[in-house]
């Protein structure tokens, strides 16, 4: 997969709906009627980040309910790369970029969404090809007027901004002419998670589909 190839892939999926769920998930349980909530409330896009031993069969769990395009989160190495392929993850997510790992997702056909804070990174992902990235971390970076600054002069490079990200900001961001989507953890608090709260994820998914673009 070329970087042109994987970066069409990821505006496809990042076109399904204006806000991609962040989830970081503890117990296998959750997984399945998490996801069938989100995707229920309008969110079928769902970024689970390796951050927990299940996350993987998470994935494969997650993988299962019909209408969702579940992806791996904070692939760091060509070992990530490899297991979200073969948990059946569809898009990849990193929080930064390596030559190493865009290497990986292209040789494995996983379209990635490469991180960059910075205008340079942007232009380094742009020069490989990469024409949709994400902005990370975003609030930390300066928010929707850093976002905006760094897109007057790199107006090929679209961004899902992901990190500090929430209800009351994200229409910020979906303002902009250079972002197709928000990454948020708003939609799946682990206080709802944990008491099998799906009918309350399913109404903060609905909110969140209803965020203009």
């Amino acid at each position: 997969m070329t970087p042109a190839e994987a970066s069409a892939k990821s505006l496809e999926i990042c076109r399904k709906a204006p806000v991609i769920p962040v989830l970081v998930i503890d117990e296998l349980a959750h997984a399945r009627p998490l996801a069938e909530a989100l995707v229920k409330g309008g969110l079928p896009v769902l970024e689970v980040t390796l951050r927990t031993p299940i996350a993987l069969d998470a994935i494969r769990e997650m993988a299962k309910v019909e209408g969702g395009i579940v992806g791996a989160g904070t692939l760091l190495t060509p070992a990530d790369v490899a297991a979200a392929k073969e948990a059946g993850a569809l898009f990849g997510v990193s929080p930064g970029a390596t030559d190493t790992l865009l290497s990986a997702c292209e040789a494995a056909d996983l379209p990635l969404l490469p991180g960059a804070a910075t205008a340079s990174e942007a232009m380094a992902l742009l020069e490989r090809g990469y024409t949709v990235q994400k902005f990370f971390p975003a609030e930390a970076n300066g928010g929707a007027k850093a976002l905006k600054a760094i897109g007057a002069p790199i107006p090929q490079v679209t961004f899902c901004p992901t990190g500090g990200v929430s209800l009351k900001n994200a229409p910020d961001y979906l303002s902009l002419s250079n972002t197709v989507c928000v990454g948020g953890s708003w939609v799946a608090p682990k206080e709802m998670m944990v008491a099998g709260d799906w009918d309350g994820i399913v109404a903060l998914a609905q909110e969140a589909a209803q965020l203009a673009r």
